[in-house]
């Protein structure tokens, strides 16, 4: 059995990258080149540009029309207005030709009146130097165009061309080795089996080296060998200006990323407060940078943003780039530890000029979390979390202004979100669809608590056998409506074939099944079904397991550790599963009628009543739009 690693400390990410910081000093700096202006954008000038031309090169008519001597002009009105004639008060001009001595005006074509003799007639006096672009107006040679340390953009290659520079001096872009690592991980493209991880980490690297102003070159993945490992980071260290190990640097018997680095070089630091991503590692080895990332996609995605963009920064001569930071209210309690900075992914609305964060997934593992995350919470070391309703900061990926125009949804799941979400910015430019998952309950608690704009929910109340209304009037003081969705179908999700021979709801009793979490509609459905068959959940192995979602519960059925999850239709179909219907539900959006004349939530209901919205989701299965768009007041 191979020996374990320990984690040598559990150092404060300041803590950590000021001590790589000053342990780099001296080591690296950035390097400089000259590169064509044509091919320099996004790059960082090394030093400040001066012109080497005015801009214009000379006086130049600023209109189409002619130049004129202005001291000749004097006294045109429209009571007596003056006559002039070519070659001896005016030459014809065109925008951007050269004013040359005497003339020192230009009087616009529109403001004259041709005479049939070839002379024209004006009707205004033309002030000294109208409408001339004098010498330098723009630029002056010898002037600076840019500062040094500036991000090259589109606007100043413009203006370095029309000051004359062709070359400019930029700070080179670093070379960066990537290196993924474990015996378990396939490259893209390649059929996975049993055991097998599709190898990612390396390709986001890579994007983020480039947007962060480096070169990248991503190795193939190297098997858990050790000397394998240590012969390829010693050559890249030798090769490149910084190296980075992917995996492999946590506390496993096969995680030899550690110690092959104290054995290259020194390790300065190994493992950092920070959650996820405690296991990252902060070496130099042949006076190059070489750090150690671990292999979840979201520690990977955080200990990249904490550490290898602030030493690409030191390399590249780039200044660091700030997100916008704003104050929102977080919609659950968040439990920390106090060992430990955490960055919980959040979605951002705007509800009622209030910005409101619903917590993601918070697995390192979790890679999703990061692609529909606005933004992070960041919890502070030593703090125990957050309650619900408080007001943290929150950093940004979006702008305030997508926000703005988001319609937030929290509540029950279902595939026409992702559909509307999509359709949005399409039949609806600049608006968009923010929706979390959380059952139908809680959404309607959201909903309650000024959280979001509306809540989807397919709620049955027994009583009356009325899908939504009952429970919105019940809960809301204030005027509520309903935003009528879909029909569909809700049934038995059971793997292809049905091998087990599942029928109906007591046949559940029998077979190893998932369930939807409390509060969700699927499962209020599935309790109402129990207590009709006089079934008591206790009977049902695995009534405690719960999935988020129903394409989560119907991913569980199709990797075979559930034999059976209630669910509907077209999640079943998405994943291939039989499905066996129980019956038709309402999946509707509840919503305070203050919030419909909202010009977003307008939007989303021009898309819920669209064709475009139709054909997408008639080819999912298991709808129907019988009412789809209406509105109905509670």
């Amino acid at each position: 059995m191979g020996k374990r690693n320990l984690y040598l400390n559990n150092t404060p990410v300041e803590e950590a990258l000021n001590v790589y910081r000053e342990a780099l000093k001296g080591l690296i700096a950035p390097g400089r080149e000259t590169v064509p202006v044509i091919e320099s954008l996004n790059r960082i000038t090394a030093e400040a540009v001066y012109a080497a031309y005015c801009s214009p090169l000379y006086n130049a008519a600023a209109m189409d029309g002619i130049a004129v001597i202005s001291e000749r002009t004097r006294g045109a009105s429209e009571r007596e207005p003056l006559t002039l004639y070519p070659d001896a008060d005016f030459a014809v001009v065109d925008t951007g030709d050269p004013v040359k001595p005497p003339y020192d005006a230009v009087i616009m074509a529109e403001d004259l009146t041709e005479l049939a003799d070839g002379g024209v007639r004006i009707t205004g006096a033309a002030a000294t130097w109208q409408h001339v672009r004098p010498i330098g107006e723009d630029i002056v040679a010898g002037e600076m165009i840019l500062p040094g340390r500036h991000r090259i953009r589109p606007i100043d290659i413009g203006v370095l061309l029309a000051g004359g520079i062709t070359e400019v001096p930029v700070y080179t872009l670093p070379e960066v080795a990537i290196f993924p690592t474990g015996t378990e991980i396939i490259e893209p493209g390649t059929e996975p089996g049993e055991g097998d991880i599709i190898e990612s980490n390396s390709r986001m690297f890579e994007a983020m080296v480039t947007e962060h102003g480096g070169r990248a070159r991503r190795f193939a993945p190297i098997a858990d060998d050790y000397e394998k490992l240590k012969d390829a980071v010693s050559r890249a260290a030798d090769e490149y200006d910084m190296v980075l190990v992917n995996a492999g640097s946590s506390a496993g018997t096969e995680d030899y990323t550690v110690h092959i680095l104290r054995e290259l070089g020194e390790v300065l630091i190994h493992g950092v407060a920070v959650k996820p991503g405690k296991p990252v590692i902060l070496a130099i080895v042949k006076d190059k940078p070489v750090i150690g990332l671990p292999g979840y996609p979201v520690s990977a995605y955080i200990n990249f943003e904490n550490f290898v963009v602030p030493v690409l920064e030191m390399m590249n001569g780039r200044a660091g780039k700030q997100r916008s930071v704003a104050e929102a209210v977080v919609t659950k309690r968040l439990v920390s530890s106090l060992k430990h900075r955490e960055y919980v992914r959040v979605k951002v609305g705007k509800v009622d000029e209030r910005l409101v964060a619903s917590p993601l997934a918070r697995g390192a593992g979790a890679a999703m979390s990061l692609a529909r995350a606005d933004g992070f919470c960041v919890i502070e070391q030593n703090s125990e979390g957050v309650e619900a309703g408080e007001r943290v900061p929150v950093e940004l990926y979006r702008t305030l202004e997508e926000i703005d125009r988001t319609v937030v949804a929290i509540g029950s799941h279902d595939l026409i979100l992702d559909v509307l979400s999509d359709l949005m910015p399409d039949e609806c430019p600049g608006n968009y669809l923010s929706s979390t998952h959380v059952g139908s309950m809680a959404g309607l608690m959201a909903l309650r608590r000024g959280e979001a704009h509306i809540a989807p929910a397919h709620l049955l109340d027994e009583a009356s056998g009325t899908y939504n209304i009952p429970i919105i009037k019940r809960l809301f003081q204030e005027p509520m409506a309903l935003i009528k969705g879909v029909d569909r179908i809700q049934g038995i999700m059971a793997a292809a074939g049905n091998p087990l021979g599942i029928q109906e709801i007591g046949d559940l009793r029998r077979v190893r099944y998932v369930n939807r979490q409390r509060g969700a509609g699927t499962r209020v459905l599935l309790d109402y079904r129990l207590k009709l068959a006089g079934i008591a959940p206790e009977e049902i192995s695995g009534y405690e397991r719960e999935a988020a979602t129903h394409m989560a519960a119907a991913a569980a059925i199709a990797g075979g550790s559930a034999d059976a999850g209630m669910g509907i239709e077209s999640a079943a179909r998405a994943m291939g599963l039989d499905f066996i219907p129980i019956g038709p539900e309402e999946y509707d959006f509840a919503i305070p009628v203050r919030f419909l004349s909202l010009p977003h939530v307008q939007c989303f209901l021009e898309v819920l009543k669209s064709e475009a919205f139709k054909e997408r989701v008639m080819k999912l299965g298991g709808y129907a739009l019988r009412r789809t768009g209406e509105i109905v007041y509670c």
